[in-house]
């Protein structure tokens, strides 16, 4: 798939998901004020916080799929990269937002206080989020990994946290309404739950992108999996000081081979060209490869 057909997918998933993401914020806001239910109206910002995450991707893939130009000779991938951080802390955000809103609901039914009981358009505002959003989880992961997007699966995990947002908020409303007034607790109760798991999703995809953006090297499978290209390679006498890290969706290696010194500066080159060959091949074409090219000598074997 080329760069173009890449954003254009980008941007046609992000379009569907930003639409239902849309519909969704509103008919649970409406549903949380007209069936009293402070779970459903939480769960609304959190679709409203998904909604703001799909304009970072629509705005930021765009941008990282410019062509190099002077003043970004590797590209723009960083620009996805800094957009799925910025989903993370979104959803950092939204985690804790709704951690702090239903602990201090606890505590006020601890101390007496007789919490509110939702109504039925709450609760099937809820089950109705559940199967759309966990729908666009599976869809958008889908294609994300297609086109090897970072910020795509991390918008995919943002709306599976909002189908666990709206569970709990079935959980809770369904407690409320069916098992009486000492067990609306269970509203709040299932909302602290499910920002553990809205935080602990955050941390997964934060943590890779913070990683890149920091210029850590690429994980020690892939970058096995380049020196075996490069100890594969026919004229290849050694090598070192390999240097790994990612722009985006594209890899970036330096590498030092040794070849045979009595080999013409044409041979050489050939040898240099095969790797790159073989390892855009492999990571693909748009892999950044820079290889320097060293005498073999034999006191110096590796």
């Amino acid at each position: 798939m080329n760069n173009k057909s890449r954003i254009e997918s980008i941007r046609n998933v992000t379009l569907i998901g930003s639409a239902v993401n849309l519909l969704l914020t509103i008919a649970k806001i409406i549903a949380g004020i007209v069936g009293k239910s402070a779970a459903m109206i939480a769960d609304g910002v959190h679709s409203l916080s998904d909604l703001v995450t799909d304009i970072i991707v629509l705005v930021f893939i765009r941008v990282s799929g410019k062509e190099r130009d002077k003043n970004h000779q590797y590209g723009h991938g960083k620009y996805e990269t800094f957009a799925t951080m910025l989903i993370s802390f979104a959803l950092m955000i939204v985690g804790i937002g709704i951690l702090l809103t239903s602990s201090k609901k606890v505590l006020d039914s601890v101390h007496g206080l007789v919490l509110e009981q939702p109504g039925y358009i709450a609760l099937y505002a809820a089950l109705i989020s559940i199967i759309t959003k966990e729908g666009l989880f599976w869809y958008t992961k889908k294609i994300g990994l297609k086109v090897n997007s970072q910020a795509m699966v991390a918008n995919a995990w943002h709306h599976r946290s909002d189908a666990l947002s709206s569970i709990g908020a079935a959980i809770g409303i369904s407690g409320a309404i069916l098992l009486g007034e000492k067990w609306r607790v269970l509203d709040p109760i299932a909302g602290i739950v499910v920002s553990f798991f809205i935080l602990k999703v955050a941390w997964d995809i934060a943590n890779p992108s913070i990683k890149e953006l920091l210029e850590s090297s690429l994980p020690e499978e892939t970058e096995n999996d380049i020196l075996e290209v490069i100890k594969n390679t026919l004229g290849v006498k050694g090598y070192h000081n390999l240097k790994t890290r990612k722009i985006g969706n594209i890899y970036a290696i330096e590498v030092h081979i040794k070849v045979d010194k009595e080999l013409t500066v044409e041979s050489s080159h050939q040898i240099a060209t095969q790797i790159e060959k073989s390892l855009r091949a492999k990571l693909g074409n748009q892999s950044h490869i820079g290889i320097h090219i060293e005498p073999f000598y034999e006191i110096n074997k590796n």
